[in-house]
């Protein structure tokens, strides 16, 4: 069974950071592109960052320079390293995994997503 647990939210003031975590289990993490997504209250939800299974990244133009995405293959865990938080960055994060970056909406599995807040 596939499972994807995020974990890491909360609140914080703007310029503040916060690091969220995704534990992954039920399939080859090694082998799938991991993906971070938001979505912000009212609007649709947006593409942050994601991290191939080759180590290659995308990052949306509204988190670049802020946020670093990694991966820890031997865990099973990937994490979004957010700095400089500014209140638009307010949010359900999702993780998500696909065996390609371009799945995640039609073959992707997803967790339950964390809250972030941040205040101005």
């Amino acid at each position: 069974q596939v499972q994807l647990v995020e974990s890491g939210g909360g609140s914080e003031q703007a310029g503040g950071s916060l690091r969220l975590s995704c534990a992954a289990s039920g399939f080859t993490f090694s082998s799938y592109c991991m993906g971070w997504f938001r979505q912000a209250p009212g609007k649709e939800r947006e593409a942050v960052a994601s991290k191939d299974s080759d180590g290659s990244t995308v990052y949306s133009d509204s988190v670049k320079g802020r946020f670093t995405v990694s991966r820890d293959d031997a865990k099973k865990t990937q994490y979004l390293q957010m700095n400089n938080l500014e209140p638009e960055d307010t949010g359900m994060y999702f993780c998500a995994a696909a065996l390609r970056c371009d799945w995640f909406e039609s073959h992707g599995y997803w967790g339950q997503g964390t809250q972030v807040t941040v205040s101005s």
